[in-house]
């Protein structure tokens, strides 16, 4: 056994010790960070704007700050972006995350001091629990590598900028700098398809332990290594014992992964965003994600069943019940206030705390990581139409993440057209550049040529219509969903297809 395999599970044990104090403690880690937040946020423009001194309880705290998301918080966020201090919280932001385009251009999520040590300190509390729990830790001697947009930063105003993953590899400690690949020159190329490509001859010939990123862009690694190697994964990386991932639901990919593998190896899932490092897989015994609890974030919970009525209630950790979904609100150490992630989480623990994440509040798709809302689907339709001769009664969006003949990606658009359009190319590029333009993340995949263009599948008249009866949910306020992360409604309308598209 290797010195730094016997200093890994020293320092796995006492991080063990150091959860598990709060992890008993629950509910008064809670109201620590809360009373801590409030301390912090209460010279701020947004702590003065709600009289954050008044604030003594959640209950005050609920009567004082509304429940935002980020469109409603922005007037806040753009004063900060502008280079103005002490606006969500004391000082400047370390950084703006860079994340999804919309409409009214990017997001810019503060990143603090105090919230990306947060961050860097998850990533790695998740790795050491997994030391901790199996034993094994002969896999820190080898290499690892994390697939992350370029850590290469814009700067506004006197703040850094950048993908949140290129953030973090800012932070890599020092006992990783040699384990960790790819190269800094490497992890810089901006164009993903000539990058994984160079990923591949770095790493095929290595010791590789751990392989962590976004399923669907480790497929494409693990894929290219493949045809470059003629070997399994597996086989290649003979110690590849360990797999962390996040960001999309795995599933749809295991059958995928084990088949490119060519075994079983372990796996981590992490729930990280932008706005903040939630949970992590603290066993491997069982499913779901243990929810943080001292890491800088005050969390707020909302049945979803309840979120849109006009005064919902807003719970805090001691009420909430297993097997309920909940919109998850967040405060946060980089300001963000009565927060709205959008996401639905469910409790399967509560001793500990221990959640899945199971959705969206609002209809979605990010089977790939992409993160596309109904918004900027209905913006691209309406670019699409505007520029063509097409004319569009009703349209459905779902992810195909496993087509036939071993093609990339893609989705797909089911449309009933009132007009097919004379042109469809031209309406199909149209329709793609104009979601490119608004979602960084789908442009990233379309540009890394981990998805391919969008598909069309044109739709008979009144198939809409058919399959809302089918399901028992035609008229009223019942609405075909725009889009969706899986197939239902897509298969449901597969059997309406027109002859001859």
């Amino acid at each position: 056994m290797s010195l730094k395999t016997i200093a890994a599970k020293i320092f796995a044990h006492r991080i063990a010790k150091r959860t598990n104090k709060w992890v008993n403690n629950p509910i008064e880690t809670q109201e620590k960070v809360f009373k801590s937040l409030i301390a912090k946020g209460a010279e701020t423009k947004f702590g003065k704007d709600h009289s954050f001194k008044t604030i003594k309880k959640h209950s005050d705290f609920i009567a004082q700050v509304p429940v935002r998301d980020y469109e409603e918080l922005k007037s806040y966020v753009n004063l900060a972006v502008e280079g103005q201090e002490n606006i969500l919280w004391p000082g400047k932001p370390l950084y703006f995350a860079k994340t999804s385009g919309t409409t009214s251009g990017a997001k810019y999520i503060p990143i603090t001091e105090g919230s990306i040590k947060e961050q860097v300190k998850a990533s790695r509390n998740s790795i050491l629990n997994y030391i901790h729990e199996t034993g094994n830790a002969d896999f820190v001697t080898g290499k690892m590598i994390f697939l992350q947009g370029s850590p290469v930063l814009q700067e506004k105003n006197g703040v850094k900028l950048g993908r949140l993953s290129g953030i973090s590899a800012h932070y890599v400690p020092n006992y990783l700098q040699k384990n960790r690949m790819p190269s800094w020159e490497t992890n810089c190329i901006e164009d993903w398809e000539t990058k994984v490509n160079a990923i591949v001859e770095e790493t095929k010939n290595e010791d590789m332990t751990v392989i962590a990123g976004i399923p669907s862009w480790v497929q494409m690694y693990f894929e290219k290594l493949k045809e470059n190697t003629n070997e399994y994964v597996g086989d290649l990386f003979k110690n590849f014992e360990l797999f962390i991932y996040g960001g999309v639901n795995y599933e749809p990919y295991r059958k995928k992964f084990e088949a490119l593998i060519g075994r079983k190896v372990a796996s981590i899932e992490l729930f990280p965003a932008s706005e903040g490092f939630f949970a992590y897989q603290n066993s491997q015994k069982e499913s779901g994600m243990l929810l943080l609890l001292d890491a800088g974030i005050f969390y707020e919970f909302i049945k979803s069943d309840e979120f849109f009525n006009e005064h919902p209630k807003r719970i805090t950790l001691k009420d909430v019940e297993l097997g309920v979904d909940y919109v998850m609100i967040i405060s946060t150490n980089a300001g963000l206030w009565g927060y709205n992630l959008g996401d639905t989480i469910r409790f399967i623990s509560k001793d500990p705390f221990k959640i899945v994440v199971s959705g969206r509040i609002k209809h979605f798709i990010s089977a790939f990581g992409e993160h596309v809302i109904a918004k900027e689907v209905e913006e691209a339709m309406l670019v699409a139409t505007n520029a063509t001769d097409a004319s569009v009664s009703e349209f459905t969006v779902a992810p195909q993440i496993v087509p036939p003949h071993n093609e990339l990606p893609y989705h797909e658009w089911f449309i009933e057209f009132e007009k097919l359009p004379s042109d469809m190319d031209k309406f199909i590029n149209t329709l793609d550049v104009a979601l490119q333009q608004q979602n960084s993340y789908y442009y990233d995949l379309i540009v890394g040529k981990v998805l391919q263009t969008l598909k069309i599948t044109p739709v008979q008249h009144g198939a809409f219509m058919e399959y809302m009866k089918s399901i028992g949910k035609l008229g009223g306020q019942n609405k075909v969903q725009r889009l969706s992360n899986d197939r239902k409604v897509a298969d449901g309308l597969s059997k309406y297809k027109l002859r001859n598209s």
